[in-house]
C-alpha cells in the first residue's frame, strides 16, 4: 500500500511503482505517467525527476528518450489539428497512416537517421512505385515531424530529408483547333453541366471552385465571377456526417443539399464547402462580352443556385463533374483530358494571346506569377517558332 498522497506501489513482480500527472485530457481527466525501481525511493526519485521535467518543459528521463517515432507522428499531428484546414489536416492524417507510421513509425527516436529516413525514401519510389512529387511530399511531412521530434528531444541528431529528383511531365494540354471541337460540342445540345464545363475552360476555374459557385457569384452588369468558395470530398473525421450535408463555415451559413445524382453521401466520406485554398484563391475575375451573354442566357430566376446543376438544394461534386467530362471529351474524339486539362488550356491561350504574366496570375488565384510560369504556360511549337523569328528580324 502507497502513502497518502504518493501514489507509489509495491508490484507484484518486486518492482516498485511510482505514478505521475503528466498532463490533462481534453475532457479534464488526468493522464498517468509511471516510473518504476528496485526500491521505494529509486521509484519516487524517478517520479520527482519526471515532474520536473514536465514542470521546466524538459523531455522527460528514463525510457521516454525511447519513445517509438509512431507516437511523435500522433503528437504532431494533434498540435497541428487547430492550426490548419480540416482537409489539410486530412491529407496529413492519410500520409502518416499510409505511409510514415508502417514504414518508420516502429523505430524508437534514437533510431532515425539520414540513412534510414533514405531508404524509406526508396522504398517509396522503388516498392510502392510512387510518383518523384507524391515521395517529395510525403518527405515534406516526414521532415516537419522530425523538426518536432527534435525539439522534444535535444539529444538526438538532427537529420537531413534528401528529396528525390522530380521529373516533372508535360501536362496534357488541349490544342486551338482541339479546343474549337470542345466548346463546339459542349454548345450544341448545351445544358448547365455543360455550360460550366465552358465556363471552366474561358476562366481557368479549379474542379472544386466551379462545382461550389453558385449565381449569386456572378455579376453581369460588373461582367464579373468571383470565387469564393471550393467543394471536396474529404475522409469523415468524426464519421458521423448526415447524408447529403455540404458542411460550410458558420460564416457563410449551412445549407441542407444534395449531390448531383440525389443520393445520399456515404458515411466514411463528406462533402465540404468552404473559402478556397488560399487567401490569392479568392478573386474576382472579369468576363468577356461572348461569355456574358451566354451567362445571361443561362442565368435562372434563382440567384442562390448551383452553377453546374442550376438548382439551389442538388449540387455536382468534383468526382462526378470529372466523369463527365471524361464522356463529353470521348465523344468529340478528344484523349488524355481531365478536367485540370481545361485550366491548362486556359492559361496557355492567355500566353498566345499575349496576356500580362501578373494578371494571368491573379485570375487563376496564384501566390506568385513564378508558379504561373513554371507550371500553367505551355508554348507550342507555332509561337516558339514565332519567337524565334523575331531573331531574324533583329538580326
Amino acid at each position: 500500500m502507497s502513502k497518502k498522497g504518493e501514489n507509489i506501489y509495491k508490484r507484484k513482480d518486486g518492482r516498485w511503482e511510482a505514478r505521475y500527472i503528466k498532463g490533462y485530457s481534453p475532457e479534464g481527466r488526468a493522464r498517468y505517467g509511471y516510473c518504476y525501481g528496485r526500491t521505494y525511493h529509486e521509484a519516487k526519485n524517478k517520479a520527482g525527476q519526471a515532474r520536473a521535467a514536465l514542470l521546466h518543459h524538459q523531455p522527460l528521463p528514463g525510457r521516454d528518450r525511447k519513445k517509438r517515432f509512431a507516437v511523435c507522428c500522433d503528437e504532431w499531428l494533434q498540435l497541428k489539428r487547430s492550426s490548419i484546414r480540416e482537409s489539410t489536416y486530412v491529407k496529413y492524417e492519410t500520409i502518416i497512416e499510409k505511409h510514415i507510421k508502417p514504414g518508420l513509425g516502429g523505430c524508437f527516436t534514437d533510431m532515425i537517421s539520414e540513412l534510414l529516413v533514405e531508404q524509406f525514401s526508396y522504398e517509396l519510389l522503388r516498392r510502392e512505385r510512387l510518383a518523384p512529387k507524391t515521395v517529395r511530399d510525403i518527405l515534406s511531412l516526414l521532415r516537419s515531424i522530425l523538426k518536432y521530434t527534435e525539439r522534444q528531444f535535444p539529444s538526438m541528431q538532427p537529420v537531413n530529408v534528401i528529396y528525390p529528383r522530380e521529373n516533372r511531365k508535360e501536362m496534357r494540354v488541349l490544342s486551338p483547333e482541339e479546343q474549337r471541337r470542345f466548346t463546339e460540342y459542349l454548345l450544341q445540345d448545351m445544358d448547365s453541366c455543360r455550360f460550366g464545363m465552358l465556363l471552366a475552360l474561358m476562366t481557368g476555374l479549379r474542379v472544386g471552385e466551379i462545382c461550389a459557385l453558385r449565381w449569386s457569384d456572378i455579376s453581369l452588369s460588373r461582367q464579373t465571377l468571383c470565387v469564393r468558395r471550393s467543394m471536396q470530398r474529404l475522409k469523415n473525421m468524426e464519421n458521423a456526417g448526415k447524408p447529403g450535408h455540404a458542411e460550410i463555415p458558420e460564416s457563410a451559413g449551412k445549407t441542407e443539399c444534395t449531390n448531383e445524382a440525389g443520393s445520399a453521401e456515404g458515411r466514411k466520406t463528406k462533402i465540404l464547402i468552404s473559402v478556397p485554398k488560399s487567401s490569392t484563391s479568392v478573386r474576382v475575375i472579369p468576363l468577356n462580352g461572348e461569355m456574358t451573354e451566354l451567362c445571361r442566357k443561362w442565368k435562372p430566376l434563382n440567384p442562390e443556385a448551383y452553377v453546374l446543376t442550376g438548382e439551389e438544394k442538388r449540387y455536382m461534386e468534383p468526382r462526378a463533374l470529372q466523369y463527365r467530362i471524361g464522356r463529353c471529351t470521348k465523344s468529340c474524339g478528344l484523349e488524355g483530358v481531365h478536367f485540370h486539362t481545361l485550366r491548362h488550356s486556359f492559361a496557355t491561350r492567355c500566353v498566345e494571346a499575349g496576356f500580362e504574366i501578373k494578371s494571368l496570375s491573379e485570375i487563376l488565384g496564384h501566390s506568385s506569377p513564378r508558379i504561373t510560369l513554371e507550371r500553367y504556360v505551355h508554348s507550342s511549337l507555332d509561337l516558339k517558332r514565332e519567337n524565334m523569328d523575331k531573331l531574324t528580324l533583329m538580326g
